[in-house]
Order: C-alpha cells, then structure tokens, then sequence
C-alpha cells in the first residue's frame, strides 16, 4: 500500500471514529448541563452508569432500539434500593396465573400471618376500597408510591426461590433478590416467608399457604462492601458496609425488565413475563399513574407531588406534569443512591425511548448519616440527563412517526 493509499485509509477511519463519537449521546456533554457534565467527568466519585435506547418503527409500527450507555458493568455492585419491586411486582402475577384456582384473582383479599417472632403479620388495608389487602392493591402501592410494605408482602408470598429462578429463567442473571425493605432481619431470618392465606367475600379460604423456608443461599460474589464507615444502631462502624447479602439488580437487568413489559413481542418466549395482556395493561397502566390520579390508594398533596417518583426531566420539580408526557418507571433511592428505569412517551411529538441510570451521591462516604448529595447532584443529574435526551429525541429524524396509542390509559 502507498503512502497516499495509507493516507487515505487514515483518515476515512478518523472520519469514521469522528462520526461514530458525534452519534453518541453520551460522549460529550454540552455546558447547558453542568451537573450532568460533572457527573460524567467524575466517576470514581459519583459511579453514575447509564443505558438509553433510541427506538424507531417500521412501516408496521414494530420496534426496534439501539443502545447507548456510560460505564455500563453488571458485575460493579450498588445497592439498588426500591428498583427490585418491579420484577416482584410483575412474578406475583405471573405466579397467580399458574396457580388455576377457582375464585382466585389479583383482587382476592390476601391475609398474611405470622409464624416467627420477626414476621408481622397483615390482615387489613385501610387505603384499599374493600379495606382488605390483595395482591392488585399492593402492585398499586409499589408502583405509585414505592411503598415498602407491599414489596415485603409479596416478596413474603413468592419467597426468593421462585424470585430469583424466574429472573434467571428470562435471563436476567445479574439479579439477586434476598431481602424485604426497611426491617431489620438477619439474612437467616429473610430465608422463612409468611404464611398467606386467600380468601372470598365470605371468609372462606380459597388458597392456604403455610410457611416456608429456603436451604438456597443468595449472595452477591466477592463480598462487595461500600463506603468507608456506616451507622449502626446509633454508633458510627469506621469500615466499609458489606452487601454480600443484599440485594442486587445490575442496571441492564432493570432496562430488560423494563423493556420486557413494555415490548414483550421483542423478547424470546423464554424471556418474557408469563403474564396475560389484561396484566401487563394492569402494570402498564400503575408504571404510568401519577399519585394524585388514583382513588385506592389515595395520595394527596403535598407530599405526592407528580414527580414524586419521576426522576428523569421533571427531578423534584413540584409542579404538573404536563398531559402529553408519561413515564413508565420504577425508581429506587437508598444508601446515596439514586436510581430510575423509565420507558420515556411523549404523545404530542411521538417521542419514546428507555433509559435507565444510577447514581450513587455520598462525598463523606459514610452510609447511614442521612449526609447525601440528593438534592445538590442526585436529583438534578436525572432532570438533566432526561431533558438532554429529550432534547436528543425532538431533533432526531425519523423515517415515519411512532404511533403511541396503545400506550393511552384512562386513569
């Protein structure tokens, strides 16, 4: 080859390099977003990972994506705080489909007893239309408000062998499910699960299931720990806090769980949610409601404002969200993490695309001290990061407009 020839070849690949690095997103951040831009340059101290997919249609309106991501690691830990209450939320109507007992569905009032002194039993749900608790009426809670108790009732249901086999099953293998929320127990004590019984309008049982346990042992590998000191009841641990026994649910496996119940078709059968379509509309529907449009459980102003659990674009910003936007999500918030898997819909513009993030905002690096940079970083990194990709998506061409109307709920 001459040295014109390899001249040549240099720069048509530098061209190509070029043109590659303009068409990432997230390469270069502009200065309009300096909190998202600091974020980005500073990753050993805020551990921001990120997955966005821009999603375009055919001529049959079927969708296909391409994915962009920052730091993307499945084997890097964090803690991923309330994110693991989606995949439970959806596995607790899959495993009600498989059961095909009469007279048992997801409004079937669901009583929760206990066995151990650690186990709280519940029997009545004040915020439910019938006063009593069901599996639907907790999918509600988790997914409005990310209530913790619903998580633990139906983690308390399916118990971690059934959780944790399915995920793997559809093959999201960076995920481990082992623990309730917001209780203090052992690691010994999270492996017994509630009885739950079922019952009709009358009282009578329609499902009995007594306690169980699990010989099974989830655990994160290599023992990861976090931070360099931590509170425990009331006194200061000057060590790392250790997660081999926490939960883990690794960002491409919440963008998967995600893009699972929002495009089943896309997935093998293998990987999809086993659940009917009035299930996943169900799902849909509570990913999408805003606190303040739902009757049981009712939640009002102050506290629940829209965004209450919507990071992306609209941060902790308390006003409306404007009609023509919503957003399919689960967030989590713990430990100085911060955490959003969304499925993003713009119905004026015919704007769509996932993304997914984490952050983890704690300069002291001590857990427990309620000291976190939530509001100065953690919160305005997902306004940014979602308005920057909204942004993306106005001035991006399409060969055709999305059709988004089955994404439409009455609410």
């Amino acid at each position: 080859m001459g040295l014109k020839s390899i001249l040549f070849f240099l720069f048509v690949l530098a061209g190509f390099t070029a043109s590659a690095q303009k068409k990432d997103p997230l390469s270069k951040i502009p200065d309009t977003y300096p909190v998202l831009q600091k974020v980005l340059a500073n990753p050993d101290v805020y551990k921001a990972q990120i997955l966005y997919s821009q999603i375009d249609r055919d001529k049959n309106n079927n969708p296909s994506w391409r994915n962009f991501d920052y730091r993307l690691d499945d084997e890097v830990y964090f803690y991923p705080a309330s994110t693991v209450k989606l995949p439970v939320a959806i596995l607790a109507l899959e495993w009600l489909g498989e059961q095909q007992v009469p007279g048992l569905t997801a409004d079937t009032p669901m009583l929760t007893d206990s066995v151990r002194a650690s186990q709280i039993p519940a029997w009545t749900d004040n915020t439910s239309a019938s006063g009593l608790p069901s599996i639907a009426h907790y999918i509600k809670k988790i997914l409005l408000v990310s209530d913790n108790d619903a998580y633990n009732r139906l983690y308390e249901l399916l118990g971690q062998d059934y959780i944790n086999q399915k995920m793997r099953e559809k093959g999201l293998i960076h995920t481990v499910i082992n623990h309730r929320l917001s209780m203090p127990m052992s690691e010994a004590e999270n492996r017994h699960f509630n009885p739950v019984r079922f019952v009709d309008a009358t009282g009578k049982t329609v499902l009995a299931i007594p306690g169980r346990e699990t010989t099974s042992v989830y655990v994160n590998r290599g023992n990861p720990t976090i931070g360099k000191a931590y509170y425990s009841g009331g006194k200061l641990v000057e060590q790392p806090m250790e997660f081999t026994y926490k939960n883990k649910f690794a960002l491409s496996d919440l963008h998967g769980v995600v893009q699972r119940i929002v495009f089943p078709e896309k997935f093998k059968p293998s990987e999809r949610f086993q659940v009917s379509e009035a299930d996943r509309q169900f799902i849909l529907k509570y990913m999408s409601m805003l606190p303040g449009e739902s009757d049981y459980p009712k939640y009002t102003l102050p506290e629940y404002y829209d965004s209450y659990s919507k990071f992306f674009k609209f941060g902790t910003d308390k006003s409306p969200i404007p009609a023509q936007f919503r957003i399919f999500n689960k967030t989590g918030n713990a430990y100085g993490h911060l955490l959003d898997g969304s499925y993003f819909v713009d119905f004026e513009n015919g704007i769509e695309f996932f993304v997914s993030a984490i952050i983890y905002a704690n300069s002291d690096e001590t857990l427990n001290d309620d000291k976190y940079e939530y509001e100065e970083i953690a919160f305005p990194f997902f306004a940014e990061l979602g308005e920057y990709l909204y942004q993306i998506e106005l001035s991006r061409k399409k060969k055709r407009q999305d059709d988004l109307s089955s994404f439409k709920f009455s609410y």
